[in-house]
């Protein structure tokens, strides 16, 4: 039997996914959820990950949330969420912060702890409001001298597009190259977007936003991605002005954006989703995350992609497509190039270039995406991945079973 072949058998101790979905991913400080705390944000994915399911919530037995920027200590705002979308006060909650990763590294510990037999059922997730949390405020005023003495442990301090330029410069990543995939991003998602192939992987949400214009509250339904735009070009991009670097090549058109959105992952043992007939929409195989130096952080799923990979048995060529995070075009196609990846196997429906990227959020986000794609075009083993900042890089395969 193939490696294939196993990982696409049926086994009652598979970790499966029952519900995977995500709200709309909006532009950070002027989008539809610029006003919307990232804890109601996280209530409704929650809520929609058990009630679309008809999961009785008292059998959910832990959650874990990724988030990059959450306010105060960021403890008490994921279990008030977890309260406010019904879930009983018997039911634990964490948060997790592997920055870029985090909304992937929630659900593999719930996977995890499913797989050794700690629970049966559980969420993983991921929230992030950059509007409120993204800026200087984040960053601690000052890092203890001795620990700035060690160059390398100094370089996780690099601004994020500062490392896109290293990765540009250090493997010769060319400004027009990006821009040409930053372009393909776009269009790939204004078509899907057009073309309504998003619709049934997002929660439509309803909320309050104040108009900028004249002061005025109002209730809107955020129920699509605001930073998809249609008709951007590659010549359109070249005209933009690097935002690190005067000589750089990095700038708001090939970088993914700022953003604000959530994404919840129900996932249970094959036999438990069995015995209480829960719809199986896929499986968890495995993940695996690695470091990378910090100061080309964004080298990281060109690294974290084989481990996987060799972990499961599975060849490159047994991967249908893959999902991975668009940090920045200078990162994304260091990525595709080292592993050599077909390009009409990335990110068919374009990336957080295109579509944003709210950074606890992305890692959960992928899997709602990837599983959406895979039964739109009858797919069956894909690969979700991102660099991550500080110098790490994370990875995961999954089984569509639609």
């Amino acid at each position: 039997m193939s490696t294939k072949s196993r990982v696409l058998q049926k086994n009652d101790s598979d970790v499966v996914i029952v519900v995977a979905v995500r709200t709309a991913i909006t532009k950070a400080k002027k989008g539809g959820f610029k006003d919307t705390p990232p804890e109601l944000l996280l209530s409704h994915v929650l809520r929609a990950a058990y009630a679309q399911s008809g999961l009785d919530p008292v059998l959910i037995e832990d959650i874990s949330v990724g988030q990059v920027l959450p306010p105060g200590n960021g403890a008490n705002g994921v279990r008030m969420a977890a309260i406010h979308a019904g879930i009983p006060i018997s039911t634990p909650i964490n948060t997790v912060n592997r920055q870029c990763s985090s909304g992937l590294t929630a659900v593999n510990q719930i996977a995890n702890q499913i797989a050794v037999g700690q629970i049966d059922i559980g969420i993983g997730a991921g929230v992030e409001s950059m509007t409120q949390g993204y800026g200087p405020q984040s960053m601690p005023p000052e890092y203890a001298e001795e620990i700035l003495a060690n160059p390398v442990a100094e370089d996780c301090l690099l601004p994020m597009g500062i490392t896109s330029e290293n990765v540009a410069a250090d493997f010769n990543i060319a400004r027009f190259d990006q821009d040409a995939f930053a372009a393909l991003s776009f269009q790939r998602a204004s078509s899907a977007f057009k073309a309504g192939k998003f619709r049934n992987e997002i929660l439509p949400v309803r909320t309050k936003a104040t108009d900028p214009k004249s002061g005025k509250t109002l209730e809107i339904v955020v129920d699509h991605d605001d930073g998809v735009r249609e008709g951007v070009t590659a010549e359109g991009l070249a005209k933009l002005k690097p935002a690190f670097s005067d000589a750089g090549s990095t700038h708001a058109g090939n970088a993914s954006q700022v953003s604000d959105g959530a994404a919840a992952v129900l996932l249970a043992r094959r036999s438990t989703a069995k015995k209480l007939r829960l719809p199986i929409v896929g499986k968890f195989v495995a993940a695996a995350a690695v470091g990378v130096p910090p100061r080309i952080m964004g080298i990281g799923p060109a690294v974290a992609i084989p481990k996987v990979l060799d972990k499961t048995g599975l060849s490159k060529s047994d991967i249908d497509f893959y999902e991975i995070n668009e940090a920045f075009a200078s990162q994304a196609i260091y990525c595709i190039r080292q592993l050599e990846i077909p390009m009409d196997k990335v990110n068919i429906h374009g990336g957080a270039i295109a579509i944003g990227h709210p950074l606890g959020c992305t890692g959960a986000r992928q899997i709602a995406t990837g599983l959406n794609i895979a039964k739109q075009y009858g797919a069956r083993v894909f690969v979700t991945s991102m660099c991550v900042g500080s110098g790490m890089g994370m990875a995961a395969v999954f089984v569509n079973e639609q």
